[in-house]
């Protein structure tokens, strides 16, 4: 019975929001007809249905072979981590770097640099690597030491312990993190599709039907984005509860930190410094391998031709200017979204746990904003909000508050029992428990919440300025892009790929600081 009733709350959510919108369609509430009846984007949809099956058939091979690449990337390096511990640590940069990395940046670079479809392939990789690596490496080392001693009492070693301990164990928590990665690799192949000039996929069928004027169509499209990813994230689902039972999806963690181990300050230094200097590393690899491949060298830029291009060629002092400019253009959107996600998804957190009923109610529309690429869902917003700064927070909340919220909601569920039964003998009401127990004991999962948000932020306003404002570091991308200034576009990627590891490792100091002085201990 308790079951059921979410699924019916949910489904009359569903109904009254569908309700809601054909209504306000009909009667052009929402700038004046830019938002359509769902009526009419079905229409639409019929009447264009000789279109849908090749861009369909484009992103979805796309998506499926850097799902299938990516995963097994990311499973073998999970376990060579889980392993051998220092590998983990030397290459934490470079995982940090990948999981703050805004794709968008990247997509001028890979379609510049690889033909065909490579560059749709390798971002779809990208996307599901952490999700997937994460996973793994928990899955394998949180296991019962007791079963690891059983196996090594009977004489095996660490291939036995693998094979019958680890993969078993470690099984949900893959599969927890598939569910992640499934609707990651679409929104990595629509974002490859983002400027990239190919004749098929929903990204460049989006992208050519902006200039129409037809709202029906753009929803359409983006809704069958939206179905797709959202298809994906339930088919691993299905299979997850096939083979591994009726678990939850775990939350992914925003950081990857092997399990610490005894050594000298030297060692631990030296990994360090290591796992500084691996970013650079890598850098350095992939563009030589670029060249092995015949890519010319005016394209490509290490870290050196980084540096020459804002530090020592003769209009050095301009190309500064000009990122510098862009940036400045984008930080404050970038922290102001950030904080209003967040302010979201704490009052709706909130909310829904106060009144579990509304939770079952907003779940359909928190879903279907999860579920939207961003490069299908910043035309829609620019079409009821338009291009300025309202539609640059709507595009950034709406990336950045589902996760949040799924975390807070997460911690304040947490909550023990009886930590609220000592307050409530005192008289205390549910306002006065929310306010003095569960807060402060789900401050952790806020403060990851925050260190989750920041990146998606950087990388929703960017995406907003590509497609809707002409303005910061977004625009400067793509113009870039059609000047063929290479230099410039190496300069923004890195850029942006600074400001969001920077971001992210500015939560984290604070997360620290805030948790060492304020944070409760969940109980055992």
């Amino acid at each position: 019975m308790s079951a059921e009733k979410p699924s019916r709350a949910a489904l009359w959510g569903l109904l009254l929001l569908l309700a809601v919108w054909e209504l306000a369609g009909q009667m052009q509430w929402v700038g004046q007809g830019a938002l359509p009846a769902p009526s009419a984007i079905l229409r639409q949809g019929y009447l264009d249905r000789a279109d849908y099956p090749a861009h369909l058939w484009g992103t979805l091979k796309t998506a499926l072979a850097g799902f299938a690449i990516g995963n097994l990337v990311a499973v073998a390096l999970g376990m060579l981590f889980a392993w051998y511990r220092p590998a983990g640590r030397l290459m934490a940069g470079v995982n940090v770097t990948l999981f703050a990395m805004p794709a968008i940046a990247l997509v001028p670079i890979l379609v510049i640099a690889l033909p065909g479809d490579a560059p749709r392939v390798v971002l779809a990789a990208l996307s599901v690597y952490y999700p997937t690596m994460v996973a793994t490496v928990l899955g394998l080392t949180q296991v019962d030491a007791r079963l690891l001693d059983l196996v090594r009492v009977y004489g095996g070693g660490e291939a036995k312990m693998l094979r019958w301990v680890r993969l078993r164990s470690g099984l949900p928590a893959l599969l927890s993190g598939l569910r992640v990665a499934a609707p990651a690799a679409v929104l990595g192949s629509l974002l490859a599709e983002f400027g990239s000039g190919g004749s098929a996929g929903l990204g460049t069928y989006l992208i050519g039907s902006l200039g129409r004027g037809d709202p029906a169509r753009l929803w359409g499209i983006g809704l069958t984005a939206t179905a797709i990813s959202g298809l994906a994230y339930l088919l691993v689902d299905q299979l997850a509860r096939r083979f591994a039972g009726n678990t939850q999806s775990a939350s992914t963690p925003l950081g990857f930190v092997p399990g610490a181990e005894r050594e000298s300050s030297t060692r631990r230094w030296l990994l360090r410094a290591g796992a500084f200097a691996m970013p650079f590393v890598l850098w350095w690899g992939v563009v030589a391998g670029f060249e092995a491949l015949g890519v010319s060298e005016i394209v490509l830029r290490g870290p050196l031709g980084v540096v020459e291009h804002l530090f020592t060629q003769d209009n050095a002092s301009d190309n500064r200017a000009q990122l510098l400019g862009a940036l400045a253009e984008t930080l404050p959107y970038t922290l102001l979204g950030m904080l209003a996600g967040l302010a979201v998804a704490l009052v709706l957190a909130v909310a829904t746990t106060v009144w579990r009923g509304l939770g079952h109610s907003l779940l359909p529309l928190a879903l279907v904003s999860q579920s939207m690429p961003l490069v299908a869902l910043t035309p829609l917003v620019v079409l009821v909000f338009g291009r300025d700064t309202a539609g640059i927070l709507v595009v950034t909340v709406s990336v950045t508050f589902f996760p949040a919220f799924v975390t807070i909601a997460q911690g304040l569920s947490l909550v023990p029992a009886s930590a609220h039964d000592f307050v409530r003998v005192y008289g205390a009401g549910r306002w006065r428990q929310l306010r003095l127990i569960a807060l402060p004991w789900s401050l952790p999962y806020l403060c990851a919440a925050a260190r989750l948000a920041a990146p998606r932020a950087f990388l929703g306003v960017m995406i907003a300025e590509w497609l809707a404002t002409g303005t910061g570091i977004g625009n400067l991308l793509n113009v870039s892009r059609g000047m063929l200034d290479f230099g410039m576009i190496w300069s923004v990627a890195v850029a942006a790929i600074a400001i969001a590891v920077a971001l992210n490792s500015g939560v984290g100091l604070i997360e620290r600081s805030v948790l060492r002085r304020y944070a409760m201990a969940p109980a055992s």
